[in-house]
């Protein structure tokens, strides 16, 4: 009797366990920081600027992980963020520019919201998109059940805003006001029995560089350290003449002779435009901070993927340029730092090439979900565990396409990037390609397109250049979806 007694006992307690552990084994949640602009060495634990404070960053690196090489697809707003939430190189979802009559192909290419939305999640979008040119509801991409966010770049004070298809005015400094749009959707907005994905995509710190009040004086006696490997010192000399056009101003237009090199430029380059930068900066900490402090407050911070990166790179002077959009380090390459207890060991340093269309791929299956066909990213998963993946890519391609700013914004161009070369293909029938070795020139300085030591070198980036761009399915016309568009409003 005793004996059958225990066995019951033993059943129960087995059958408790098992119930507690399935309720207890919840869906993570997602909360995707997205910065506007932000270089991937302006944060306080790259020690590029010894002065800059970005405790908050720090901690999602300290507590997650470093991706150390993670790039964009293109280096411009919209086409980037499109591709964040698609999966896809922006010659598939469309957008390959700043345009305001283009919108992703959503029908073909969902973004990874939809599909948390159809597995139950709640969804939210607080911030910039930039690919919503329209007010009132038409506003609204598809994927978010809450929606808070602006017209193109926004402003920064007092900012008109679209709050789930109604248009007001706020008051106040932009960050802080989507701070407190994230928290209170957090705390208040939200079925609490669901799991939550949520965008914050800021605005700043992009251009004109307006820093919250508290932070005007913040950093106003200190220097702007010279960047590294002394890009500041940029000539041009073997360089494409498109770049020396650019960086001669629009006096080429007078025909004026473009010469093979420009004189140095004295350091330093842009300094009160780069200070307000990193300026902007600390009220993106700040809110990190306060985001942070909420989910623990709700129990839901270690059960919360947080994800905390930017839509392109900035020059800070390197290679005398501001803005992004072209193929060099500075430009393409972003910071990107993951926290998720679950998965990810403090400290963890993923040093292969990652893309933004990674990171679609990368939450579906941290939810636990298939990862749709038209996805052209790679879930990061395995890689963020800390574990070595053999098939992981060799080269990643990055696109650009020509725009109304030529050629202070570069020509059509394609760069091949392995972990040694670089090869950067502009289509110029009258100008010259780049080939940088990143080994011995990692500030990208010298231009060995034309050095026959590097042949074979160019002539495999070439051929992996052709493979990439089947793999990918490239598409060299930059307008093909914009046509779409525009034929099928006419239609109507």
């Amino acid at each position: 009797m005793r004996k059958y007694i225990f066995i019951c006992f033993l059943i129960s307690v087995l059958f408790t366990n098992s119930q507690q552990t399935k309720s207890n084994s919840k869906q993570p949640n997602f909360l995707f920081v997205l910065v506007d602009d932000q270089p991937f060495d302006a944060v306080g634990f790259s020690g590029r600027y010894p002065f800059l404070k970005t405790p908050n960053i720090d901690r999602l690196k300290n507590e997650g992980a470093n991706v150390e090489n993670f790039f964009v697809t293109q280096s411009i707003c919209s086409p980037s963020r499109a591709s964040f939430l698609t999966g896809t190189y922006p010659h598939i979802h469309g957008v390959n520019q700043n345009n305001k009559h283009v919108d992703p192909n959503w029908n073909e290419f969902a973004p990874y919201s939809t599909h948390l939305q159809a597995a139950g999640y709640e969804t939210a979008h607080i911030g910039k998109i930039h690919m919503a040119h329209v007010k009132g509801k038409a506003h609204i991409r598809p994927g978010f059940d809450y929606w808070y966010s602006f017209i193109g770049q926004g402003e920064y004070f007092d900012p008109q805003v679209n709050e789930n298809g109604n248009e007001f005015q706020e008051n106040g400094y932009i960050t802080d006001i989507l701070t407190e749009k994230a928290v209170d959707w957090l705390k208040n907005k939200r079925d609490s029995d669901k799991p939550f994905s949520i965008n914050l995509w800021h605005k700043a710190v992009h251009q004109p560089h307006l820093p919250a009040p508290r932070h005007k004086s913040l950093y106003i006696d200190k220097e702007l350290p010279t960047p590294p490997y002394d890009t500041h010192k940029e000539t041009f000399k073997g360089k494409p003449e498109w770049q020396r056009k650019k960086t001669f101003g629009f006096d080429w237009k007078k025909n004026l002779p473009i010469p093979l090199e420009l004189p140095e430029q004295e350091w330093p380059i842009n300094y009160d435009r780069n200070m307000d930068l990193l300026r902007c900066l600390s009220s993106i900490d700040e809110s990190l901070g306060k985001v942070l402090a909420t989910l623990e407050e709700m129990g839901e911070l270690d059960n919360t993927v947080i994800i905390y990166s930017s839509d392109n790179g900035y020059f800070m002077g390197e290679h005398t340029y501001l803005d992004k959009r072209l193929a060099y380090e500075n430009s393409m390459r972003v910071p990107m730092v993951i926290r998720y207890p679950e998965l990810i060991h403090k400290n963890t340093t993923v040093k292969q090439k990652c893309l933004n269309i990674d990171l679609a791929p990368t939450i579906l299956k941290l939810a636990g979900l298939d990862i749709p066909n038209y996805m052209q990213g790679e879930s990061m998963v395995d890689l963020l565990k800390g574990n070595d993946v053999d098939d992981w890519r060799d080269a990643i391609l990055f696109e650009y396409f020509k725009d109304t700013y030529w050629p202070y914004a570069g020509p059509n161009q394609i760069a091949v990037r392995t972990d040694r070369y670089k090869l950067v293909d502009c289509f110029l029938k009258n100008d010259i390609d780049e080939l940088y070795d990143l080994q011995t020139d990692p500030g990208e300085m010298t231009n060995l397109i034309n050095d026959s030591s590097y042949d074979a070198v160019e002539k495999d980036l070439r051929e992996q250049a052709i493979l990439l761009k089947k793999q990918f399915k490239y598409n060299p016309n930059r307008d093909w979806w914009l046509k779409k568009v525009m034929n099928s409003k006419r239609i109507k």
